[in-house]
This record gives structure tokens, C-alpha cells and sequence, in this order.
């Protein structure tokens, strides 16, 4: 099973913005030592009080200038708010820069600040995304190639460079609203999710995903990464305390923002996870001592099929960073080692 690190560069309270990437930044060189396969960097706007990192596959060169083995992921890069050319060329530089280690991981996203920031109708998201991944796929295999779409035209273009993996990094797609999971079946790519639903929906929903795929040629196990917000301490009392303050924090700046979410169905889901009390996250998330974390790992993985997990390992930004490496050495320690 995969293990990787999930961030935004998540903001500290009193903390600048220059202190929050060196942070980060430190914290990749963690996860490099203490042996994680993957380092998965999110995309987010506009919202100062949660995270900086407004571009991943910028935060993506930093990273792989500064290690040598890990890989590195974006989870992901919001195709609807860019260029697709420029996407595809900055992302083939970073899996040069990374001698191949880039992980392509894509989605829409559902907060409108986003979208009314870079003057983007959220409506359009679904049709754009899918123009996007069109156009960046036929970029890094194409030379040259044309494209007549609604949203994008272009005529005789040859990218350059072309990926460094050949024929080109591994796609992965977010999936979370109920219709996206046949939509991407039948795509054959593998997906992120997260336990923002109860079980038994989420089961229902990757047998849709797995007929899809299955329907339109692409057999095989599904690929799945679940993201989870994890914390790993010696004692149940530590793993349930410690991270009470700042994981309750992240769920009231949802809260505070869900006025900004794109539709419905969203709103409903992060509503209701905004509101839960601190004995219903538990439920959602892996705390815990190492034997704890690797029996919810398990559970999750026999339930849902999952392949590997992308853990926020300082859910809510403010956790002290000694805690923060204590726990991820405890997991590299005690809980990865029941999964190889």
C-alpha cells in the first residue's frame, strides 16, 4: 500500500507566510528520511487563513529539487482554473526536474472562491475539466496536434518538452460528488477519495465506478487513494487530545465558508461534516496509538479496497511541528511496516 503525505501548506496561527513554506518545506525532507513513497501538494485560493499554496506544481519543483527518491504528487491541480497548455508544459518540466517522480492527480474542486476569483463560471467546471485532461493528454503525446473544442482551440501546437515518464506521468482523478465516480470509470483512471460519506454509499459508489471501468475496456482491482486526516501518538489519550483543538478548527473555517460552495450536493456534504462533533470526526480519520491507526487502516482498506492514503498529518494547520514529526516517525515505525 502506497503512503503518502497530504498538504496545502496549511497556515499556523501567528506564523508568517514565509515561516509556513519553510515549514512545509522541512517537513518534505521528513517524509523524504523517514521513507513515504509519496508527497501529495493540494491547490488553494484565496483563503489566508487555511493555506498558501496557491500553485502545486510550483511548491512540486521546490520539492523534487530538494529530495532524491520521493514522489511527488498533486492532489491535486484544479484543470478548470488554467491554461491546459501551460499546465502540460510546467507539469513536464517538473517530471524532469523530478526524473520522472511526478504524479499527476486533477479534479474541479467545489469552493467558489476559486472560480469567482479567476472570473471562472462553476457551472462550466465539469465540461472544462474534461476539454482540460483532453488537451494535456494529447500535448504530452502529440507532435504537434490540433484541438477544436467549446472552451479551447488551438491549431498546430507541439509542447515542449514532453514528459520525461513516457508516455507521460500518471493520471489520478478526486472524485467526491455521486455522479463523478462512473464519469471517471469510464476514463479507466484512478481516483482520490475521501470518508465524507457514510461506508455503505461509498461501497455503493466504487461498484459504480468499478462496472464503468470495467465496461468500457479497463479491467482489473480498482486504484484508490483514500486522503485522511491522521495522528499517530504513544497513548489513546494523547492521539485523541492533541489534535482536538486544531482538527475543530478546520471543521469551523468550513463551516464559516460553506457559502462558498459550488453546489448542492456539496454544501449538504461538507454541512454536515462541519457540524459533527469531535466524537463523530473520530470516526472519519485515523488517530490513535500504532496499533490503533493500523487497525482503522485495515478496516478502511477491506471496505473500501483502498491502494494507499494521502494523510494530512497536521489536520487543521496547528499542531506543534515536533508533534507533527513524532507522529510521522511512530507511523513509519510502527504502522507502515503491517502494510508491506
Amino acid at each position: 500500500m502506497d503512503f503518502g503525505l497530504f498538504t496545502m501548506f496549511s497556515t499556523r496561527e501567528g506564523a508568517s507566510q514565509f515561516h509556513t513554506f519553510q515549514e512545509w518545506f522541512k517537513l518534505a525532507q521528513v517524509a523524504e528520511d523517514v521513507g513515504l513513497d509519496t508527497l501529495w501538494l493540494g491547490e488553494s485560493h484565496f483563503r489566508p487563513q487555511r493555506a498558501v499554496l496557491a500553485s502545486p506544481l510550483v511548491a512540486a519543483s521546490a520539492v523534487a529539487a530538494r529530495t532524491t527518491r520521493i514522489r511527488v504528487g498533486l492532489a491535486v491541480q484544479v484543470l478548470p482554473l488554467a491554461n491546459p497548455l501551460r499546465v502540460a508544459e510546467e507539469a513536464a518540466i517538473v517530471d524532469h526536474i523530478s526524473e520522472g517522480r511526478l504524479l499527476f492527480g486533477v479534479g474541479r474542486s467545489s469552493f467558489l472562491e476559486s472560480y469567482q476569483g479567476y472570473n471562472v463560471d462553476y457551472a462550466e467546471s465539469r465540461a472544462l475539466f474534461s476539454e482540460s485532461l483532453e488537451i494535456i493528454r494529447r500535448a504530452w503525446t502529440e507532435e504537434p496536434f490540433s484541438y477544436a473544442g467549446k472552451y479551447y482551440q488551438f491549431r498546430d501546437v507541439n509542447v515542449v518538452p514532453k514528459p520525461y515518464q513516457k508516455p507521460h506521468p500518471p493520471i489520478r482523478v478526486a472524485v467526491e460528488s455521486r455522479d463523478t465516480f462512473a464519469l471517471v470509470g469510464q476514463l479507466g483512471l484512478p481516483i482520490f477519495l475521501r470518508h465524507q460519506m457514510d461506508i455503505p454509499e461509498l461501497q455503493e459508489l466504487l461498484q459504480q465506478y468499478q462496472a464503468a471501468r470495467h465496461a468500457a475496456g479497463f479491467p482489473g482491482p480498482n486504484d484508490v487513494i483514500l486522503q485522511i486526516a491522521t495522528y499517530v501518538a504513544d497513548t489513546a489519550e494523547q492521539a485523541r487530545t492533541e489534535p482536538e483543538a486544531s482538527t475543530m478548527r478546520q471543521r469551523r473555517l468550513v463551516r464559516e465558508t460553506l457559502h462558498h460552495t459550488g453546489d448542492q450536493e456539496a454544501f449538504e456534504r461538507l454541512k454536515r461534516l462541519s457540524e459533527a462533533s469531535y466524537d463523530d470526526v473520530l470516526r472519519r480519520v485515523a488517530y490513535g496509538t500504532p496499533e490503533a491507526v493500523v487497525e482503522r487502516l485495515q478496516e478502511y482498506r477491506e471496505t473500501l479496497g483502498i491502494t494507499g492514503v494521502s494523510l494530512d498529518v497536521n489536520p487543521g494547520g496547528q499542531l506543534p511541528y515536533e508533534r507533527v514529526v513524532r507522529s510521522l516517525r511512530l507511523l513509519t515505525e510502527k504502522v507502515i511496516p503491517h502494510f508491506r
